[in-house]
């Protein structure tokens, strides 16, 4: 009864806020600005809402109802139609799903190639600990270079993108950087299940899949178990040659204005693996 109760509350409250915004983004938008003409006796110099109806295919009592926050089911397709009038931007587009109560889909991903200066100051002001962005593909974006020491790949020189699954995958066990295979795999092959539900079809993603079972047959087997999971906090172990292993918790954090991506910190799961750590570091610095 508390959650219909508390449900009932949010519908309620997100109705005049739905009305505002609609308000709002109409009394911003001139006739001049969707090619029509300004008329006689406009009080304001935005939309009346018969001229939003109209540009977007809609019925005037309905657009009228639902700018008056009445409890009327809004569509997908309609909502879309009224954002391209009101010529909302992406994040005022998932407001006003939101405020509808509408499911909100996130357009594809633009696969974002590299990052900022500031991003990878960041990164390098993270060390000793290994911090990388990923995007959703496990392409590796940027890393600070404990992690590309401990993962084993060659400093990022605006070449092509390496790919942590291919690095794991496409190498002899007794060569891969991480240990426990069989309970880390499974969940990285998860994870990126679970992001290519929005991708399918896509040809780079078609491509990457495609291309990375033709090279595993490990990954083409746990690619189609269609296990799916989403990031979160583990414990991984890796070997390195110097310092040997060295076990490390994964937190992953959400990147402002890069769809999908997100840094991946490592920090030390234990007192000796944070000894192992700095001398390494400590070791790089000495000999760089």
């Amino acid at each position: 009864m508390g959650d219909v109760t508390m449900g009932m509350g949010t519908t309620q409250r997100r109705r005049p806020e739905l009305a505002a915004f609609l308000r709002s983004r109409r009394a911003r938008v001139t006739p001049h600005d969707v090619g029509m003409p300004p008329g006689f006796r406009r009080r304001t110099p935005g939309l009346r809402r018969e001229e939003v109806a109209q540009l977007s295919g809609v019925g005037v009592t309905w657009y009228t109802w639902l700018e008056q926050g009445r409890p009327i089911n809004a569509s997908a397709q309609v909502l879309d139609a009224v954002a391209r009038t009101l010529r909302l931007d992406a994040p005022e587009r998932e407001h006003l799903y939101h405020l509808a109560e509408v499911p909100y889909a996130h357009p594809p991903e633009v696969a974002a190639r590299s990052v900022g200066p500031e991003i990878q100051g960041i990164l390098d002001a993270l060390e000793p600990r290994p911090a990388v962005v990923y995007n959703s593909r496990f392409d590796i974006l940027a890393a600070n270079s404990v992690y590309q020491d401990v993962v084993g790949i060659e400093p990022l020189s605006g070449g092509p993108v390496p790919n942590a699954l291919w690095r794991l995958f496409a190498v002899p066990e007794e060569e891969s950087p991480l240990m426990f295979r069989e309970t880390e795999l499974p969940v990285m092959v998860a994870m990126l299940r679970s992001a290519y539900g929005v991708h399918t079809g896509e040809p780079v993603w078609e491509d990457f899949i495609r291309g990375l079972s033709a090279a595993s047959p490990l990954f083409a087997r746990l690619w189609e178990s269609g296990d799916v999971a989403e990031p979160g906090r583990r414990v991984k172990t890796f070997r390195h040659e110097a310092v040997g292993e060295i076990r490390m918790t994964s937190v992953s954090l959400s990147v402002n204005g890069m769809p999908e991506c997100r840094i991946v910190v490592y920090t030390p799961a234990d007192e000796e693996t944070r000894r192992r750590t700095e001398a390494l570091t400590a070791t790089k610095k000495s000999h760089p």
